[in-house]
């Protein structure tokens, strides 16, 4: 377990360091210093991670980078080694000025959510596996697929892609099945939400703040005892009579709209349903004095120092924002609570007057 606090006491204040690589240039402090500022977004799901930097053209000698130019940049400490966070592409540039001088702002996101992604299809899907559909579209976009086990494993009755792009499929179908899916470094990943584990099912190290290694927090503790359960129902061909599921239990439940096609089916939705009610529960989000380079979305997050009430609580990293300059570096964390095992699954048949909320 990382413990950001451990290096804290006796030691120099540290300072940042970055290498931004721009078509035919390279940006550190050591080498062409220009940094003003830099802002990068990191989400979790297709929400496209976002990055801002503004760079000194106060002696008119730095090229505007062209649109759809490709960005690598890595962050960290001075000493301590620089953290790698990926390729992004160019989406706007803005050149200004005046009497204090010239500056460029670039604006860059995630680079692999473009081109096919947006294209439109049509396909059903029948009697197979999640990680079939998952293999299938990444293949289609010569991508690596990464899917967790447990999701690959999940069996579909039917399912359709009407008229429907694959980024836009892929989205719903995270939804379904309580999941997150994002394309990173030409990999097609496909995880459970919250979950804190990687494609391949290992667990996550987490990371260990104290109350000392910030700058502000705020914890949020909403009322989960909304529903009790979640209901999903589907058409048994058998009986030839809408039958539900139910995870949680049945003193409130949440009884979700539609049919699925087969009872797996839903049970995923059921499932996932609870698993969304639960995490949203209670939130936490922390502004960090000194940023951590290696911070991701799905990070699990170990706090220390407040509340008993929220120190009890295994969260998880949803959002992750870092600020750094050539004098400080800060990041702010969104946490959510991390996902906790199903509830038992109880199975009826629909009685005719079923009111459906």
């Amino acid at each position: 377990m990382r413990n950001l606090n451990r290096q804290q006491q006796a030691r120099p204040a540290r300072r940042p360091d970055y290498l931004i690589t721009l078509p035919g240039r390279q940006i550190s402090p050591e080498l062409d210093a220009r940094l003003i500022t830099l802002t990068l977004v990191d989400k979790r799901g297709f929400e496209s991670d976002q990055l801002d930097i503004t760079l000194s053209d106060h002696d008119g000698r730095l090229a505007l980078p062209s649109k759809g130019a490709e960005i690598q940049l890595a962050i960290g400490w001075r000493g301590e080694g620089l953290v790698d966070r990926g390729t992004f592409t160019v989406d706007e540039v803005e050149h200004s000025g005046g009497s204090g001088g010239d500056s460029i702002t670039v604006r860059a996101r995630a680079a692999d959510l473009r081109n096919e992604l947006p294209v439109k299809r049509s396909q059903s899907w029948h009697a197979g596996t999640l990680g079939e559909i998952i293999n299938f579209i990444a293949s289609r976009h010569e991508l690596t697929p990464r899917i967790s086990p447990e999701l690959a494993a999940v069996h579909i009755g039917h399912i359709d892609q009407t008229d429907e792009s694959d980024a836009h499929f892929l989205t719903r179908l995270a939804g379904r099945y309580d999941a997150d899916s994002t394309i990173k470094a030409k990999h097609l990943v496909f995880v459970p939400r919250g979950a804190g584990r990687t494609a391949s099912g290992q667990t996550i190290a987490p990371i260990t703040i104290r109350r000392s290694d910030g700058d502000n927090h705020r914890f949020v503790q909403a009322d989960r005892n909304t529903h009790s359960g979640v209901k999903a129902w589907w058409h048994n061909p058998a009986t030839a009579e809408r039958t539900f599921v139910m995870v949680g239990s049945d003193q409130n439940p949440k009884s979700l709209r539609g049919n699925n096609a087969t009872e797996a089916d839903a049970l995923a939705e059921a499932q996932s349903e609870w698993q969304r009610i639960r995490r949203a529960g209670s939130s936490l989000n922390l502004n960090l004095a000194e940023g951590v380079p290696n911070l991701y979305p799905e990070t699990p997050v170990v706090a220390r120092g407040w509340k008993p009430e929220i120190d009890s609580i295994e969260w998880v990293a949803t959002e992750v924002t870092h600020n750094m300059s050539d004098s400080g570096y800060t990041c702010s964390v969104n946490c959510e609570v991390i996902g906790s095992e199903n509830s038992d699954v109880d199975r009826e048949q629909a009685d005719s007057d079923e009111n459906f909320d």
